[in-house]
């Protein structure tokens, strides 16, 4: 079998085509095509099988990497769809929204000049040939338990969390604060990158295995926390970090510079097919206007890439460092490049102009200096190097931080950490309160979808322990 491998000798990188970025700019659909088999295999046969997969070594949920990669080279794709879904709840999102180049591609041993393996591409078309193929089937526990758990939030840590529970046979209820599953994957996420059904289709998958979604529930309010904490055996709180982190300096409160993730969730809604009044009205929408976006992780390339389909007149991204400082996958620059978006780098804002609403951006240049206590290269501002931008429109992608949760649940028993993050127990994710847990970004802070998911996974073998050991402890009684 061997022979079948190391195929990255005589076999350069190819990743699955590209729409081209005239035609993409017109719509929210996925970018790049399918994978073709025959192209899958081959990409997959460039695997060198390494000893130490430093691939695997740096994906948040250890994926059996090479182990998939051999099977799809070898054409034996139920084998790997099974052994991809023993560690990665939602393969088929991981390899549509991962920065891959930041994680298992960028580590791959042969990455020199990115020609790594094609790691992202193989595991979505992995996964999504086993939909087609009614591979995937429903969670069906060997035996049914009688504890139940409440799970607030039905983000990927949320639903991780409850796959696994409901694999274990335990009763599970998901509340969500809004209309449909998924939290930012299907509210937060554009639909370039991770088409609805995708998310959709798990939401069905996961009630036909027995999991029971609550929808539009107020906790907190109409259903106090205490009322929950008394219905289930444990509550788990997986409800992510939605609080933008602002902007100052004079004119930062001009009607005309809005949130991230209003601006996301607002177009989402409207490619949903909802009633939006906000985008209708013009106050949500890019269409004709030209747009600033102030942040360079991935919340803003979404931002910078929504504003292109939406016909802006002008998109420019402005970031502080420069391309190879930013925390956001090059490969989601690279697309931006692409469509049009303009990047003025070394670049901070100082005022925002207008008077009864936002006009412009002056920015100042910035250089990168010595590096700070976190290893970074700090940023020090040129003096006498302003210039302006016009904006009608200005998005703040500056980062999220947590709700204050005790006071949006009416639950002050709940402590936080200095950092506004709930406080756990790393080993066992318990809060302060006994039977309540925490796990994805409300522990973590702002993070990866593919950290959530595993904090999810981790948070739910917790769980699955103090059950056990209750159930051991009462035995010996």
């Amino acid at each position: 079998m061997a022979e079948r491998m190391l195929k990255f000798i005589n076999l350069p990188q190819q990743t699955p085509e590209k729409r081209p970025a005239e035609t993409r700019r017109g719509d929210f659909q996925e970018i790049y095509d399918d994978f073709q088999p025959e192209a899958a295999a081959q990409q997959a046969s460039r695997c060198s099988q390494c000893g130490i997969p430093f691939c695997q070594v740096h994906c948040p949920l250890s994926n059996n990497i090479p182990d998939w990669l051999k099977l799809t080279a070898e054409g034996r794709l139920e084998e790997a769809y099974e052994l991809s879904a023993a560690t990665n709840t939602f393969p088929e999102i991981c390899g549509r929204i991962c920065p891959q180049d930041r994680l298992c591609e960028g580590n791959c041993v042969i990455e020199k000049g990115f020609d790594s393996v094609t790691i992202g591409a193989v595991e979505r078309y992995i996964t999504d040939t086993a939909f087609e193929n009614n591979w995937v089937k429903p969670i069906a526990p060997l035996s049914e338990r009688i504890e139940t758990v409440g799970i607030v939030g039905s983000g990927p840590a949320g639903l991780a969390a409850a796959e696994r529970l409901r694999a274990q046979g335990y009763q599970v209820t998901v509340y969500d604060r809004h209309d449909r599953v998924g939290g930012l994957l299907i509210y937060g996420i554009p639909g370039f990158k991770l088409e609805k059904d995708i998310v959709l289709r798990r939401w069905k998958w996961l009630e036909e295995g027995g999991v029971k979604f609550v929808l539009n529930a107020d906790i907190g309010g109409a259903l106090p926390f205490s009322e929950l904490r008394e219905k289930h055996d444990a509550v788990l709180i997986a409800t992510g970090v939605y609080k933008a982190r602002e902007i100052g300096g004079p004119g930062s409160g001009l009607p005309g510079i809005v949130k991230a993730l209003d601006f996301l969730i607002t177009s989402n809604r409207k490619s949903l097919g909802d009633a939006v009044p906000d985008y209708d009205s013009g106050l949500l929408n890019a269409a004709g206007k030209d747009v600033v976006v102030i942040g360079g992780g991935d919340t803003a390339m979404d931002c910078v890439r929504t504003a292109i389909r939406q016909n802006a007149k002008s998109v420019t991204c402005l970031y502080r460092r420069d391309k190879q400082n930013m925390p956001g996958s090059l490969r989601e620059v690279k697309n931006a490049e692409e469509e049009g978006v303009n990047f003025a780098w070394l670049s901070a804002p100082e005022m925002f102009l207008g008077d009864d609403k936002v006009t412009g951006v002056r920015a100042m240049r910035m250089h990168l200096g010595l590096p700070d206590a976190s290893g970074r290269q700090s940023v020090e501002t040129i003096e006498g190097s302003s210039f302006t931008i016009k904006a009608d429109v200005v998005i703040k992608a500056l980062g999220f931080d947590p709700e204050e949760l005790p006071i949006a649940f009416n639950e002050p028993a709940l402590k936080l950490t200095g950092w506004g993050t709930l406080k756990v127990n790393p080993r066992s994710f318990e809060t302060s309160l006994p039977g309540v847990f925490a796990a994805g970004d409300i522990v973590r802070g702002a993070s990866l979808v593919v950290w959530a998911i595993r904090d999810g996974r981790d948070a739910a073998a917790a769980i699955h322990r103090q059950f056990q050991a209750a159930r051991q402890a009462q035995a010996a009684e």
